[in-house]
């Protein structure tokens, strides 16, 4: 698995999911089961010696990633969703995305006060998305170790709009 070239397992989807977007699309990389296992074994391995004590996926391919690396590191999974998905009170954020605006929730009794989180998606792009996910989870009481992605395009710049995190990404573009 050492010679793995992830990056050679993502398709290119032209003009979705609106044209000019040129999307990354990991379901060909998660089809592969080495590489998938390789994946979730390499993000497991960079976080089991931190002091975190859940991770939050963010829908919906973060989830993905989420469930397996909580469960490698015995931590608790913690969701953030889009609205109406989650069945009691939540916090809610709208933020924009490169194609548009969004929102995402998570349940106000997620976290409690100073718990450490890694928060992980597929994707990191103009940063919308994780800048909303972070917003989010301070408000729940969570405090952030760092946040973790798949795949980074760094020339859309969205570490920028995230602020003093520290990041990882494993594939960047």
């Amino acid at each position: 698995m050492a010679n793995i070239n992830l990056s050679d397992l993502i398709r290119n989807v032209p003009d979705f999911p609106i044209p000019g977007i040129q999307f990354k699309d990991i379901t060909t990389l998660l089809r592969d089961g080495g590489a998938f296992r390789h994946v979730i074994e390499a993000f497991s391995e960079r976080y089991s010696e931190r002091d975190i004590d859940a991770v939050v996926g963010i829908e919906s391919r973060g989830f993905i990633l989420s469930a397996p690396l909580a469960y490698n590191l015995g931590v608790g999974l913690i969701p953030v969703r889009k609205p109406g998905k989650l069945p009691a009170e939540t916090y809610q954020i709208e933020y924009e995305l490169e194609y548009g605006t969004n929102t995402l929730e998570i349940h106000r009794d997620a976290l409690e006060n100073g718990m450490r989180v890694l928060i992980i998606d597929d994707l990191l792009a103009t940063g919308g998305t994780i800048a909303a996910a972070t917003q989010l989870v301070e408000q729940a009481g969570g405090v952030i170790d760092e946040l973790a992605f798949l795949i980074e395009l760094t020339f859309l710049n969205g570490r920028q709009q995230i602020g003093n995190y520290s990041i990882f990404s494993m594939i960047q573009y």
